[in-house]
């Protein structure tokens, strides 16, 4: 009864346990390939979580964009008059205002060549592009995201910016810079056209913060351009509808109405087969690195075939066996994983990496770790069940005539 039973129960973990460390170099190489696959999984998770939560995020439940007719899926292509603004203000009611400031924010978006000053400039075409808002006051207003951390807004005419945490990050700026008198200010190049740096914004996890902001009138001057991009409006009482109705009316403007909230989600669909292609990336590291580990695995388990016989005839069962080997494989893989994801946590959570035009902030969380477990478990498990399942197919008696050498 006792050998009966033994053909149904797996062989103790501190088996497994103690064999991971009978080959240091398969042990190297295969905790190396489990790091890898694990750091390269998260990266790309939090990767794609932070484009689709930015771009998301950058839209406020009850705004509404007017923008050029015909350019509803790029508000840096859009034109409308820069007087659209004031006609919307005088012509809609709803329009949610808090002592006597209205909640309207009329917008420039450019993208421009920014860098700091002293900084080599690119060579050939590359150019290091931002995105540049022109702005007034009342951004801060529709945009309750963004707010200033250090220092001060700029000024017009002084030739002064703003810019957003994670681009202050990437030109070197911290808080204390903006803190100093005009003369020390950092200084940056907009289109090869210095600008001192004036103020930092906060707006943690939204495209804003990988924007530069400066006076409308400034960015107007800056680009020649009389036509302004978009007009920002944050309803409290009035709808989308009556700002379609408005822009219906006054066919003069050649506007159109959109809801900020499902434009970014637009937006954020539209860079949806660049989040596959991350996704796509990181999968075929992680095939290469299954692939290795078969070949290492395979010759590994090949070389201990009497071994494994000898768990056989003991009365362990193929399956038992396979478990074991299984569980081998999955510990030695996590020997690399579990340090992979410190790694990962230390090395790239709050990073900012620039996308297009925009900078967005990687945030390892609890799905990115789960993730990066996920693969890790998965390649151990694949990685070692079909070696394991051809090391059974040899005949115990053929596998116990084998040398052990």
């Amino acid at each position: 009864m006792n050998d009966a039973r033994r053909g149904f129960a797996p062989l103790p973990i501190f088996y497994a346990a103690r064999n991971i460390g009978r080959s240091p170099l398969r042990l190297a190489l295969t905790a190396g390939g489990g790091a890898l696959v694990v750091f390269l999984v998260v990266g790309s998770m939090a990767s794609v979580r932070a484009l689709d939560r930015g771009v998301r995020a950058s839209g406020t439940p009850g705004n509404v964009m007017l923008v050029g007719a015909g350019s509803e899926e790029s508000v840096e292509r859009s034109e409308i008059p820069a007087s659209a603004p004031g006609v919307l203000a005088a012509s809609i009611e709803g329009i949610r205002h808090e002592g006597g400031a209205q909640f309207i924010s009329p917008e420039l978006h450019v993208p421009l060549p920014l860098r700091r000053e002293g900084d080599p400039a690119p060579e050939g075409n590359s150019r290091s592009l931002a995105l540049v808002r022109g702005v007034e006051p009342a951004a801060f207003l529709v945009h309750p995201q963004a707010r200033l951390a250090a220092g001060r807004l700029a000024d017009a005419g002084a030739d002064e910016i703003v810019v957003g945490r994670a681009l202050a990050a990437r030109l070197r700026i911290g808080d204390a810079d903006v803190a100093s008198s005009n003369e020390a200010l950092p200084v940056v190049l907009i289109d090869e056209r210095p600008h001192r740096v004036t103020g930092i914004i906060d707006a943690p996890g939204v495209a804003i913060d990988g924007e530069a902001w400066m006076p409308i009138s400034d960015l107007l001057v800056l680009t020649k351009r009389q036509t302004i991009s978009a007009a920002v409006v944050s309803l409290d009482g009035a709808d989308i509808g009556d700002l379609e109705a408005f822009a219906a009316r006054r066919s003069d403007l050649e506007i159109a109405a959109i809801d900020e909230p499902a434009y970014y989600a637009q937006l954020a669909q539209f860079f949806r087969p660049v989040q596959i292609l991350i996704g796509v990336s990181a999968l075929i590291v992680a095939l290469g690195a299954m692939l290795g580990g078969l070949n290492a695995l395979d010759a590994a388990f090949a070389s201990r075939s009497r071994e494994i016989a000898m768990l056989q005839v003991l009365g362990f069962s193929r399956g038992a066996v396979i478990l074991s080997l299984v569980q081998e494989s999955v510990l030695a893989v996590a020997t690399g994983a579990l340090p992979a994801l410190l790694i990962a946590r230390l090395a790239l959570d709050g990073v900012g990496v620039r996308f297009s035009m925009g900078v967005f902030s990687l945030s390892v969380d609890a799905t990115c770790v789960a993730s990066g477990l996920g693969a890790g478990l998965l390649l151990g498990v694949v990685g070692s069940l079909p070696p394991a399942i051809r090391c059974m197919r040899t005949a115990i008696p053929i596998a116990l005539k084998a040398d052990l050498t």
